[in-house]
């Protein structure tokens, strides 16, 4: 029989393709408090130009996440919130949301999505439980609660 005539529509394709052609049509943005409306949808940060984490505000809203990744690296050493930039997508449905995150993280694959950069890590500082990359790397200031800008988005 004829192989030719089978279809299945590649719905994750569609939507990675339109969620990416939008984002990089989206202007970018100084990583500022308040850079955002307080709408869900996704985001993505880029560090001297490069996109370093991509992430959803759907608990929260961009405006919260993007302000508490503010407040996260403007406490940290060895980086400056002067070196990032953003760039966002306003999504009304939650299903969108989360398959527009997996989608640039799949397309993008940005390092610090594996690093702790994002994630809200209970039990940060006991014995036992490891220092992420992100904090290896930039490390809190001293006298800096580490756990600033913490959220159970990601």
């Amino acid at each position: 029989m004829c192989d030719k005539h089978h279809f299945e529509f590649e719905i994750d394709l569609a939507i990675r393709q339109q969620v990416i052609q939008k984002l990089e049509a989206s202007p970018a943005h100084p990583l500022v408090l308040s850079v955002a409306p307080p709408e869900t949808g996704v985001y993505t940060l880029y560090r001297n130009a490069k996109l370093v984490y991509a992430g959803k505000a759907l608990a929260t809203n961009l405006k919260t996440r993007l302000g508490q990744h503010y407040r996260k690296i403007e406490s940290r050493q060895n980086i400056r919130t002067s070196e990032m930039t953003c760039r966002y997508l306003e999504i009304k449905s939650d299903w969108f949301v989360r398959a527009a995150e997996d989608a640039l993280i799949s397309n993008y694959n940005p390092e610090w999505n594996a690093s702790g950069f994002g994630s809200h890590s209970p039990g940060r500082g006991r014995p036992g439980i490891r220092v992420s990359p992100f904090d290896t790397s930039f490390p809190p200031k001293p006298g800096v609660d580490p756990r600033e800008g913490a959220s159970d988005d990601t």
